[in-house]
């Protein structure tokens, strides 16, 4: 195929492709744009309702603070604690969450230096109903499990589409005409620099976000094609060993034995077993990381207390440390606070690309337009 006939197919797949996913694509940039500081827009909201947490020293033991809540719950024998998150700064709650009759899911927030509980599941607020509807419309359209399979095609084509935009870009030619753009000449041309030097630009963190969006919502074939190609193999998960007339090991205990595991690492998250089979999870941020969630975990036995699994994010088979590498990418913190600030303006572009796309393509059609036109209005003068 020469040069010239695949660049016109490339054109014509970029093109076709904008214009067919361009709406969606629009949806799910637009919200993830908004998306970007949903944590710290949620932790202001989360302050106005329970207020301010001033640092007092050290902060009190998670069992201590655990044992606070649960007494709150004496007269609920049936509440089982899901999972507690641990402050990343100073002037942050622990959020102890329950499982009660009444909800699934019940916030506990508790000042970490007094263990004053300072309120549980925040009022609904125009902040909260905003991003309960922003979550699932960014995730799936509001479609449920077809919304998100469907999204995660949208992703696979929007991915694609960036590429044959870079494959077009004129810089390649010349490397200072594929950035400027001349604001003073046609419309036409106007447009087209700012198509050229957006997409461009944005064009890699683009698929960054699409990509891996795609392979979340198709985990079940992405995950284990990656394991296969970087030679690694997944590991089996944890289970716990029950053990006849013995309950399950206190919190303080486990924790030592966790904290030992990975001695350099922040804790930031428990998830408590539901099942006699099944483990004690802690997550951990190592200060190489940037994330604050953390990226690697603990997996103890609930009743003997072994160390089952030791997942260092800094120690992982490549597929393991590929796969982890989505949620940086996916969301920007890769770069810390500057490449969040512009993951919202890549949010942005796809609104930015359609509207320039969908221009050059109308200025187009209807140059072919007067062209046929005036083809035809010479042909029938020619005749007559």
């Amino acid at each position: 195929m020469q040069v010239k006939s695949f660049r016109n197919l490339v054109f014509t797949l970029h093109r076709y492709i904008g214009l067919v996913v361009g709406l969606i694509a629009i949806i799910v940039g637009l919200t993830g744009s908004l998306l970007v500081f949903n944590s710290e827009i949620s932790n202001f909201e989360q302050q106005r309702q329970i207020g301010k947490i001033t640092p007092q020293g050290t902060q009190l033991p998670v069992e201590v603070v655990l044992n606070t809540v649960k007494k709150t719950y004496a007269d609920q024998p049936e509440a089982t604690v899901q999972s507690i998150y641990l402050p990343s700064k100073p002037n942050e709650p622990m959020n102890v969450v329950l499982k009660t009759k009444q909800k699934e899911w019940t916030e506990n927030y508790v000042n970490p230096y007094t263990g004053a509980i300072l309120g549980n599941n925040l009022k609904p607020s125009f902040v909260n109903k905003f991003f309960e509807i922003a979550y699932p419309l960014h995730y799936t359209l509001l479609g449920g499990d077809i919304g998100y399979k469907f999204v995660g095609i949208i992703g696979l084509l929007m991915s694609f589409m960036s590429i044959t935009g870079i494959i077009l870009w004129p810089g390649w030619r010349r490397l200072i005409s594929g950035f400027k753009i001349k604001w003073n000449a046609h419309p036409k041309r106007v447009n087209f620099d700012v198509h050229k030097v957006a997409g461009f630009v944005a064009a890699v963190f683009l698929i960054f976000a699409f990509f891996t969006g795609f392979c979340w919502s198709f985990s079940e074939f992405v995950n284990p094609m990656i394991y296969a190609l970087t030679f690694s193999q997944k590991q089996a998960d944890p289970v716990s060993i029950p053990i006849a007339g013995k309950s399950a090991l206190g919190l303080k205990e486990q924790l030592k034995t966790a904290q030992a595991a990975l001695p350099d690492a922040a804790l930031r998250r428990i998830y408590f077993p539901n099942k006699p089979e099944e483990v004690l999870t802690f997550s951990f941020k190592l200060p190489q990381k940037t994330e604050d969630y953390g990226q690697s975990s603990v997996y103890l036995d609930q009743y003997s207390g072994k160390v089952l699994r030791v997942d260092n994010s800094l120690k992982m088979s490549l597929g393991d440390r590929i796969l982890n590498s989505f949620g940086p990418l996916h969301f920007g913190t890769f770069w810390g606070l500057p490449s969040r600030i512009f993951y919202v303006f890549v949010g942005l572009t796809p609104l930015i690309l359609l509207i320039t796309g969908f221009v050059m393509w109308r200025y187009r059609y209807r140059t072919k337009t007067v062209v046929n036109d005036s083809t035809i209005q010479m042909s029938q003068s020619g005749r007559n």
